[in-house]
């Protein structure tokens, strides 16, 4: 399963609680300001809970921008190393986007959320390139547990309705072809199953 990387600009959010985030395909990290001395104590616990998948990065120069250059340089690291990873900036600052914009020119999966909670929540806008595409139909299934479709045809409808049906019918074979390739569903016949 592709891995989520999380990075919170926590002088801009402060989440009181990530356990949103406890799946295994979610790794965290928490950039904390030079002058930030005091994390929430339920902060503090759902990052314990999750072990090594999570991390501070305390920053230990002030200035203006100082913690959104040390999430650029994070996400260019972590990106040469797992090239095919979805990466998520919690901020409200839209002075990532440009960064992200270029980013997503160099194929690198990368979403910006104003809260932990966007994270879960599909907005079709950002779903340009298939790769994303495919990242918010997995999450919107995940979303939705029990009640995934349970035919090709069901699930084919689903995806259309996601993306406001401003997808063509080829566009929406070529989904869930994607998102068998990458074994988050089996197609057997008309039946899906999910993995």
């Amino acid at each position: 399963m592709q891995t989520n990387y999380v990075l919170i600009d926590f002088e801009n959010v402060q989440p009181n609680s990530l356990e949103q985030l406890a799946h295994n395909h979610f790794k965290l990290l928490v950039f904390v300001g030079a002058h930030q001395v005091k994390l929430p104590f339920e902060l503090a616990a759902s990052l314990q809970r999750l072990g090594d998948r999570a991390e501070y990065v305390k920053i230990s120069g002030s200035g203006s921008n100082a913690l959104d250059f040390h999430i650029a340089y994070y996400i260019g690291r972590l990106a040469a190393a797992d090239p095919s990873a979805c990466f998520h900036v919690v901020s409200k600052d839209g002075g990532f986007d440009p960064l992200l914009q270029h980013l997503k020119s160099k194929k690198i999966t990368v979403l910006r959320a104003r809260t932990i909670s966007d994270i879960l929540r599909v907005d079709v806008s950002n779903g340009n390139s298939r790769a994303e595409r495919v990242e918010l139909i997995r999450r919107n299934l995940e979303q939705r547990k029990a009640a995934r479709p349970k035919t090709v045809k069901t699930l084919g409808s689903t995806i259309a309705a996601l993306f406001k049906k401003q997808i063509s019918d080829k566009e929406v074979s070529d989904l869930i072809g994607e998102l068998a390739t990458r074994d988050y569903i089996t197609v057997s016949g008309p039946k899906v199953t999910y993995k």
